[in-house]
């Protein structure tokens, strides 16, 4: 069995690459070739949690681990395991922390890619976390985007990305408001955790890729901007349970596209498109797929 560490998971998980590989897993869920049951959540001794997400195709089978310790640092912690489904075999232990910022990060530069109307443009990225680093990476160089404001509610934490932003190349500056910036973007990322919205409005042809409310008290995105989008999502099914931006704006749900579907249609020419992402198990898959592909794994 290859155990991986947190640089070599990195390594075999290129951003381009990974969002084909979750195209390739949505394909296969349209068909019934893959399966995801939802995942198991068990309450722990002292407010911890742990939770167990598996998914499997013919080939392959993972399950993600994760624990969730919030007095403790770090809070989280996870793996992926990875095993043939033939015969049980282990092949891999992937560093699960990398493992879902990047397929995450992979989800959202799939969705802008295909839903978009201008997948080149500025980025403004909201929030200065992992996953708002990940999906600057993912955007450079899934999207070629080569400029990008960063925001936070801490102006340090946002300086520091943007600095980290400018050693990728990027011309990157952090910015103490949004205002003033909105109207040049064509790209934004909210990866927060921010309880209450943190975009109220958006340029009238923009991108936004919703990532970081995950509880459905949680809204990253103000419920006026919602329901003003033309809205897709990554599952209906966790969407509707957990999209905290979408359920407080009290959407029609039949308005609401998954991304599979969206795969094949025209992209959208103009508008304000919203993509809010939630996480699946089938995105750790399609990692997995990736992963042992890269590195040859049999």
């Amino acid at each position: 069995m290859r155990i991986l560490t947190a640089e070599e998971t990195a390594q075999a998980l290129p951003y381009p690459a990974l969002a084909q590989a979750i195209a390739g897993v949505l394909e296969a869920r349209a068909q019934g070739a893959v399966q995801a049951p939802e995942r198991l959540v068990v309450p722990l001794a002292g407010g911890a949690t742990l939770l167990l997400m598996p998914a499997t195709d013919p080939q392959i089978t993972v399950t993600k681990l994760v624990t969730v310790h919030p007095q403790e640092r770090p809070s989280v912690r996870a793996e992926v395991w990875v095993m043939r489904t033939d015969t049980g075999q282990r092949l891999a232990l992937l560093d699960g922390a990398v493992v879902t910022a990047r397929r995450t990060a992979a989800v959202s530069l799939l969705a802008a890619q295909t839903l978009a109307p201008h997948p080149t443009g500025t980025l403004l990225v909201i929030g200065a976390g992992v996953q708002a680093r990940s999906h600057l990476e993912a955007f450079q160089e899934g999207l070629g985007t080569d400029k990008v404001y960063v925001y936070s509610r801490h102006f340090e934490h946002a300086e520091a990305l943007a600095s980290y932003a400018r050693g990728r190349g990027l011309l990157a500056q952090a910015v103490r408001s949004l205002e003033p910036v909105l109207e040049e973007v064509r790209l934004i990322v909210t990866a927060t955790t921010s309880p209450t919205p943190v975009l109220r409005q958006a340029p009238s042809s923009a991108f936004i890729a919703a990532v970081g409310a995950y509880r459905p008290e949680m809204a990253e995105v103000a419920p006026e901007l919602v329901r003003q989008a033309r809205l897709y999502v990554d599952t209906l099914e966790g969407a509707r349970s957990e999209a905290g931006d979408l359920l407080q704006a009290g959407v029609d749900w039949n308005l609401v596209q998954p991304l599979e579907a969206a795969l094949h249609q025209p992209r959208p020419a103009s508008g304000i498109v919203l993509f809010k992402s939630v996480g699946h198990a089938l995105w750790d898959l399609a990692a997995a797929r990736l992963a042992v592909q890269t590195l040859g794994i049999r």
